[in-house]
């Protein structure tokens, strides 16, 4: 009965986490005790606890089993009990002199002769057979759930615990009012071919047999170590100054939080030290009103009207006001007591402000330069640089003017001025300017007056 976390070894017992059968995280037995007795040396084995606990259905049912085998048990050993008409088998949960405890607290009398006994220790039959009653659960709760919405009774079924030889089945609902399932349960035994038991529980039983995570990120108290479901009311949350607030004090069954008992019984002894009757005090200011009583230290919170501000009294004054106005005095202020925290305070790190040192311009600058510099420090040609004053003649169509082969011959455009002005008005049109894509790089040019006429696109007339 071991959890994926820890893995179930060949005997049945969890092998991870070697707790004899049990398992750390809870999830494994539900309502798990710790056997602290163990260990305890027992000097007369006559006097010795001879019943023992067997919990059944992963710890949502617990009873207790005389040993009447001479043979001793461990904690997660299956053992086959009596049943109803028949057999079932269990797990044990406590030995020992632990068991007289629990007995004592649940009000069993050990020497009962009602009490049932343990037939022998469970063996691969019974395993087997046990396993295959539990495989029909599921299946079983699904179809009783349908019965009763055909039905149309006001219940809701919440498990279904069937024996381990498949005689006998428990059914556990809740239902605001009395149900009359009569005829529910000549269906279940038609159906079924097993005997019904029929048990009534309430929500906050509902929610144990279920389990879950309370908002403390726990497993729930009642689903682990809680027995005795006690009322809960409203009160106790005022006694402890919380909120009321149904959706924070609600746990998951839907109830108030079983935890609101748990400290009332220290709040109800710490607040017999507080004055009664001191709701209101009398002042010049007004008549302020209790909203708090503070146990820890010993304080009560007072307020004045048209004033947001909390005052807190100590218990000895909040007296000797009330002292004041049984004579008709009226107090001209409350003297709130100054509250220091204890706690050292914490040392804040200097920073440095660094707001206003650095400049958008200085960062515009920056940029600037950095863009002048790309652009500065692209690839030049290493040839002849060009004398100031005069055209460079390194266009697409301006050689050289004296080449390796001669003058360059001139076109029929009008010839172009050498100097340092650029002649002004519209550009006369190259009648014998080849192409851009057959053009040849500009420093791989043949001298022009070898290139063959027939390579030159007509392009027209001139127009002027």
């Amino acid at each position: 009965m071991g959890c994926g976390s820890c893995g179930t070894g060949a005997t049945g017992k969890p092998g991870g986490c070697q707790s004899n059968g049990g398992c750390s995280t809870g999830g494994c037995n539900r309502l798990n005790v710790h056997d602290w007795l163990r260990d305890l040396p027992i000097d007369d084995a006559e006097s010795q606890c001879k019943v023992l606990e067997i919990s059944f259905k992963q710890g949502s049912r617990k009873e207790f089993y005389r040993n009447l085998t001479l043979q001793h048990f461990d904690k997660g050993d299956y053992v086959t009990v009596e049943g109803v008409n028949g057999f079932d088998v269990g797990e044990v949960s406590i030995t020992g002199e632990l068991v007289r405890v629990q007995m004592k607290k649940r009000g069993v009398d050990e020497f009962s002769s009602e009490m049932k006994k343990i037939l022998r220790p469970s063996n691969d039959r019974d395993v087997e057979v046990f396993k295959i009653s539990k495989s029909r659960e599921a299946e079983m709760l699904a179809k009783s759930r349908a019965h009763a919405i055909v039905l149309k009774l006001a219940m809701k079924l919440s498990e279904i615990e069937l024996q381990a030889d498949g005689k006998k089945a428990t059914f556990f609902y809740t239902a605001d009012d009395r149900v009359d399932f009569r005829e529910l349960i000549r269906i279940f035994a038609g159906e079924f071919k097993v005997k019904v038991e029929m048990r009534q529980i309430g929500i906050r039983q509902e929610a144990a047999k279920l389990g879950g995570i309370g908002s403390c990120g726990r497993e729930l108290c009642c689903s682990t170590w809680l027995h005795d479901f006690k009322s809960v009311n409203t009160t106790a949350a005022r006694y402890q100054n919380l909120s009321i607030n149904q959706t924070k004090l609600s746990g998951q069954c839907g109830r108030l939080k079983c935890c609101l008992n748990f400290e009332l019984d220290t709040y109800l002894d710490a607040l017999q030290a507080f004055p009664d009757y001191a709701d209101t005090l009398q002042t010049q200011m007004g008549q302020a009103f209790l909203i708090k009583k503070d146990i820890f230290k010993n304080l009560m919170w007072y307020t004045l009207p048209n004033n947001t501000k909390h005052f807190p009294l100590t218990i000895d004054r909040v007296k000797e006001i009330k002292n004041l106005n049984k004579q008709g005095i009226i107090v001209d202020e409350l003297e709130a007591v100054e509250l220091t925290n204890g706690k050292p305070k914490e040392v804040e790190p200097d920073f440095v402000d660094v707001v206003g040192q650095i400049s958008l311009r200085s960062l515009e600058k920056n940029d600037r330069r950095r863009r002048d510099q790309q652009r500065n420090s692209g690839p030049r040609p290493e040839g002849n640089r060009p004398q100031q004053g005069f055209r460079p003649n390194n266009g697409p169509n301006n050689g050289p003017t004296n080449g390796p082969n001669g003058p360059r011959p001139q076109g029929p455009g009008p010839s172009r001025q050498q100097g340092p002005a650029r002649p002004q008005g519209p550009r006369p049109p190259q009648n014998n300017r080849p192409p851009q894509n057959e053009r040849a790089p500009q420093n791989e040019r043949p001298p022009q007056s070898n290139r063959p006429s027939s390579n030159r696109p007509d392009n027209g007339p001139s127009q002027n």
